[in-house]
């Protein structure tokens, strides 16, 4: 197998406590992946990409590990992913796992220990600083001002009475950052993804792995938050792309990733400049084989505002990234992720669409054309396959249409009570859509039309065609095609060495669009498109009618 296969790979990340539980306590587990594994290699899946299932007390749902060799018991048992891994071998298919290392939980045996003595062998593990001083009140004051990057109100910084010290936790205070200066830190994480990797994963997904590093002053931030009047501000500017990450990255690829040849995908939010990313997925010297960029699914939020800031957007702010991220990536080396769901985002068919009953079928079906004929590796977030949407209003304002449960909410896979995700009479861990009924895997599966394909089986065909023409859809050079800043319709040619050239034109408007195709672009022959299942009668030059969330593929005549 060669050494880049994953390239071409469909990568389907895994929600864990939402995809299918088996033992009836209403979180998903491990044996309920395991039971749907043929499912996943039907829809064209080669990579399972599971969220952290490591031992935790969930403080943040698995994000804040405990043990890095000990699967949680509330998703089975080590056993269970032998059993995963093996089952898997027999369909030509790899897992997964994600790696949490910027932080621990503060349960980890390593920082219970560091926690209790000042002079513990492994104080170094963690950032401990003493005070800043005191306040009027007598209180001790952290040793900078940066703020929490889930909470901006709270201090990075967690007071431990005991040794009258702080330690540095940027996510909660049940997540202390490690301390990648200390070489025993880098070794004990080197020593934990060989644990796993020596039992058959295939590499890992590295969450905020761009945070590793912080400049060892610890400055105080500038003074945004709040118009200034807040205590606390947001400090990334150092320790995001930090001194020595690529130092820190560099070692992890030469101890660990090299020799297994393990395929990696770094989470790197806040990172959008070229010359630093290219450090990192440069396919000649790079660490990681890839990683996330974060612009298009951060289009609608608010510098220095946090995450909960909603900023209005048209299509062409963010196809705008999309074009720069593919054009980059060919013409210096690089490799893409391809991804607009994942965990932490709301429902892209209510984000980039309309994702009313009317138009919702055409929308996620208008994004699975885009995603699958564009350069890198493509990602599948559990549940776009079939369409699901946001739940419906359920908090005010922002939060309605930002809040990361969109994307939490428990798979639909038939009809029955709470969509057969878990059994009738139990209660699952988060609500399940109303629309569970009629829009399902059992429905979409099991579609027969004539005319039309469900969400799931455009999802498949279109990753079939992907595999079939990977030369272009994968590999290929991408050309923008008439993409005024604004448009609705985004398209653009994928050109590969022996499939040829092929002409995408999607239309992400509510509205009847007539798009006039440029005169240096000439299409043979529509082969498919998002409104019925076989070849769409349209003009081949000219003036072309566009309804609304319609989608071409076509040859090029060139």
């Amino acid at each position: 197998m060669s050494d880049t296969w994953w390239k071409a790979a469909v990568i389907y990340q895994i929600y864990p406590s939402s995809f299918k539980d088996t033992n009836g306590d209403g979180w998903g587990d491990l044996p309920g992946i395991i039971s749907k594994v043929d499912y996943l290699k039907n829809l064209g899946v080669d990579i399972l990409w599971i969220s952290p299932i490591y031992k935790s007390p969930q403080a943040d749902m698995g994000y804040d590990i405990a043990d890095y060799k000990l699967i949680d018991p509330i998703y089975g048992t080590n056993e269970d992913i032998d059993v995963l891994v093996a089952e898997l071998k027999k369909r030509d298919m790899k897992l997964m796992m994600d790696l949490v290392v910027n932080h621990t939980s503060n349960e980890h045996a390593w920082f219970v220990d560091s926690i209790s003595s000042k002079s513990s062998p492994k104080r170094s593990w963690y950032i401990w600083k003493d005070p800043a001083g005191s306040d009027s009140n007598g209180d001790p004051l952290p040793p900078n001002n940066w703020c929490q990057l889930l909470g901006d109100a709270n201090s990075a910084w967690t007071y431990d009475p005991e040794s009258k010290q702080f330690y540095l936790s940027l996510f909660t205070p049940e997540q202390p950052d490690l301390n990648w200066e200390t070489p025993e830190v880098r070794a004990a994480v080197h020593d934990a993804m060989r644990f796993w990797l020596d039992k058959g994963v295939c590499g890992y997904r590295m969450d905020v792995i761009n945070l590793i590093s912080k400049d060892q002053r610890f400055p105080d931030a500038p003074v945004t938050n709040d118009g200034g009047k807040a205590k606390y501000h947001p400090g990334s500017k150092w320790y995001t792309n930090g001194p020595r990450m690529h130092e820190f990255l560099r070692e992890v690829k030469r101890e660990v990733l090299a020799p297994y040849k393990a395929v990696t995908v770094g989470e790197m939010p806040g990172v959008s400049d070229p010359d630093e990313v290219l450090k990192t997925v440069h396919q000649g010297d790079g660490e990681l084989s890839m990683i996330f960029i974060f612009d298009v699914v951060d289009v609608d939020f608010v510098p220095g505002e946090g995450r909960l800031a909603l900023r209005p957007f048209k299509t062409g702010d963010w196809v705008k990234d999309v074009v720069k991220w593919q054009r980059v990536m060919w013409e210096r080396d690089g490799w893409n992720s391809v991804f607009i769901e994942n965990h932490d985002n709301p429902r892209s068919v209510s984000r980039y669409c309309d994702d009313s009953d009317e138009w919702r079928e055409k929308g996620a079906k208008l994004l699975a054309l885009m995603q699958t004929t564009l350069s890198g590796t493509i990602f599948v977030y559990q549940g776009e396959e079939i369409g699901v949407r946001n739940m419906p209003k359920y908090w005010d304002g922002v939060l309605d249409k930002k809040a990361r449960d969109h994307a939490r909410t428990p798979m639909h896979w038939d009809g029955s009570p709470h969509g057969g995700f878990c059994g009738k009479d139990v209660k699952p861990w988060m609500r399940v859509m109303d629309d569970y009924v009629t829009f399902n895997v059992d429905v979409q599966t099991n579609s027969n039309s004539d005319d039309d394909l469900s969400i799931w089986q455009y999802w498949q065909r279109g990753l079939s065609n992907r595999k079939a023409h990977a030369d272009a859809f994968v590999h290929g050079e991408f050309q923008s095609v008439d993409n005024a800043e604004g448009d609705d319709v985004f398209a653009y040619l994928k050109v590969g060495k022996e499939s040829g050239t092929w002409v995408i034109v999607l239309n992400f408007s509510g509205d009847e669009v007539q798009w006039r195709m440029p005169s240096n672009v000439k299409v043979q022959g529509w082969v498919a498109g998002n409104y019925l299942k076989g070849k769409p009668d349209k003009p081949t030059e000219g003036t072309i009618g566009l309804r609304p969330f319609e989608g071409l593929l076509g040859r090029s005549a060139a």
